[in-house]
C-alpha cells in the first residue's frame, strides 16, 4: 500500500543501513524519520502526530533519540546560561573526553551532573573509579552513577546547530514518556541514548521489552551522529523484500 511504500523509500542515513540482523537471526528495518529542528517547548505528542504516525503500521516499535526529549522537557541549556561550580572545573579535568561525545568532559556538563546527583557523589564515585583504573577497569565512574548521569552531554562540533553551543541534562521519567505515547498512539516506544560506540536503552513503554534485543537492533545507530535531523526512528521486522 502506499503508506508502505513510502517508509520503504526512506533512504539510510549517510554510512549506515536499513536492515540489521540481530543474533536470534531476527531481521530488522530501521526507518530513519526527519523532522524539523526541535525546539524547546515543542509539542513531542505532536512532533510524533506529524512525522511518524502516517507511516505507523501494526507491531512497529518507535526509537525516539533521548536528545529530543529532553529537549522538549527543557532539559538543554545554552552553555552561556551554566555557571560552573570550581568543583565541577576541577572534576572535568579528570574525566576522559571520546569521540563520541564530551560527556562529563567539559565544566557545563559536569555542573549539569553536579546539580542532578550532588558533588559528594560525584566526588566519591570518582575516587572508586581512580581506584579501579589502578587494576585495569575503566567505565566505572559512568556505571555507577548509571545511565542518567552518562546521558548528559556537552557540546560538539558536528552537532546540529543551535545544540552545538548547548549541554542537556538525560530526559526525566523516560519511562513514563514512553508509556504515555504508548497509550496515545497505540504503539511501542523506546527512548535510546544511542551514538556511534554504544546504545543505552532509558526509557521503554513495556517493562518486558528485551532491552539487549533493542540494543542489537540500534548497535550502529541507524539515527546518525552529526546533522542528519532524524531523531526518531521506525522499528519494524524487515519485509521479506529487504531480507
Amino acid at each position: 500500500d502506499k503508506e508502505r511504500q513510502a517508509v520503504e523509500a526512506i533512504m539510510p542515513n549517510q554510512g549506515k543501513q536499513i536492515t540489521i540482523q540481530t543474533v536470534d537471526g531476527g531481521v530488522y528495518a530501521r526507518y530513519p524519520i526527519r523532522t524539523q529542528v526541535i525546539m524547546p517547548g515543542d509539542d513531542l505528542d505532536g512532533l510524533v502526530g506529524e512525522y511518524v504516525v502516517p507511516h505507523l503500521q501494526a507491531d512497529d516499535i518507535v526509537f525516539l533519540s533521548e536528545k529530543i526529549v529532553a529537549i522538549v522537557q527543557g532539559r538543554a541549556f545554552p552553555v552561556r546560561d551554566i555557571h560552573p561550580s570550581l568543583f565541577a572545573r576541577f572534576m572535568s579535568k579528570f574525566v576522559h573526553k571520546s569521540a563520541y561525545g564530551i560527556g562529563l568532559g567539559s565544566p557545563w556538563t559536569m555542573e549539569l551532573a553536579v546539580r542532578e546527583v550532588g558533588r559528594l557523589k560525584i566526588f566519591l564515585t570518582a575516587i572508586i573509579a581512580g581506584i579501579a583504573k589502578l587494576f585495569g577497569k575503566k567505565g566505572v565512574f559512568y556505571e555507577i552513577l548509571g545511565p542518567q548521569v552518562a546521558a548528559i552531554d556537552g557540546p560538539c562540533h558536528y552537532t546540529l546547530p543551535p545544540y552545538n553551543e548547548y549541554a542537556k541534562l538525560a530526559p526525566k521519567d523516560p519511562d513514563q514518556v514512553a508509556s504515555r505515547l504508548k497509550e496515545r498512539f497505540g504503539r511501542h516506544f523506546v527512548i535510546v541514548d544511542a551514538n556511534d560506540f554504544g546504545v543505552e536503552i532509558l526509557g521503554k513503554s513495556d517493562p518486558h521489552l528485551d532491552n539487549e534485543l533493542l540494543k542489537q537492533i540500534f548497535k550502529d545507530n541507524p539515527l546518525g551522529q552529526s546533522t542528519q535531523q532524524t531523531p526518531i526512528a521506525i522499528i519494524r521486522k524487515a519485509p521479506a523484500t529487504l531480507q
